[in-house]
């Protein structure tokens, strides 16, 4: 569900790991087995059906609810409000996507598969977990914003979705420069203040994430790859 990302680059031994690098290393193996799904190899070769992009697009809209209540919620607390952009939301794009894509009753014809259930179910669980929260975030977000301009010139043009329609996910026009924005997320996550036990608990939810993600795209696959 997200898509091409740098890899991580080796820390130089006299300075101190900047903790999004460690993050980034610490979880490329299960970022590159999600990016390495057969789903995701068909939809990046432009090989996916529009029934199975179309239901990739529903199992987001699950998980972006889920996702930006939280983010809502948890707005104030000191470690996961860092990371609390309001520009960034995606449930307005994926609600548009989905009335291009299936008509106005869209939400009847939409369900989330069992991973999509287990994946949300977690997600919500962060409520009580800021640091967790920003895992989740990361995790999502920042594959958007990165490989997901890649998945949005496959989709619209195998898709022959022109003039935005069906991609809306995938366009972050109120971010500005969208490098200059993952430089500055990076940048939050290591000025971020936490004790070894909570660090750990990100790096630890971020693997979780990935697998996830993973799972929902494997439901994805049995049905339309």
């Amino acid at each position: 569900m997200s898509a091409t990302a740098e890899a991580p680059t080796p820390a130089s031994p006299a300075a101190e790991e900047p903790f999004s690098e460690r993050l980034k290393a610490a979880t490329w193996g299960d970022h590159s087995a999600a990016e390495n799904h057969g789903f995701t190899k068909a939809l990046l070769g432009g090989e996916l059906s529009l029934a199975g992009y179309t239901a990739m697009v529903a199992q987001h809209h699950f998980a972006y609810v889920a996702l930006e209540r939280v983010g809502r919620a948890l707005a104030d607390d000191p470690v996961a409000g860092r990371f609390h952009y309001p520009e960034l939301e995606r449930v307005p794009a994926l609600e548009a996507d989905l009335e291009h894509l299936l008509g106005g009753d869209w939400r009847d014809r939409i369900s989330p598969t069992p991973a999509t259930r287990t994946y949300v179910a977690r997600i919500e669980q962060m409520a009580d977990h800021p640091a967790g929260f920003v895992a989740h975030h990361y995790t999502r977000y920042m594959g958007d914003v990165s490989g997901g301009q890649f998945i949005r010139r496959i989709a619209a043009e195998a898709y022959a979705l022109a003039d935005g329609a069906g991609v809306a996910f995938y366009v972050f026009d109120g971010l500005g420069s969208l490098p200059e924005f993952r430089a500055g997320y990076r940048e939050r996550l290591d000025s971020l203040d936490l004790d070894r036990a909570a660090a750990g608990f990100l790096v630890q939810e971020t693997r979780l994430a990935y697998q996830l993600n993973t799972e929902v795209l494997a439901d994805l696959g049995r049905k339309h790859v």
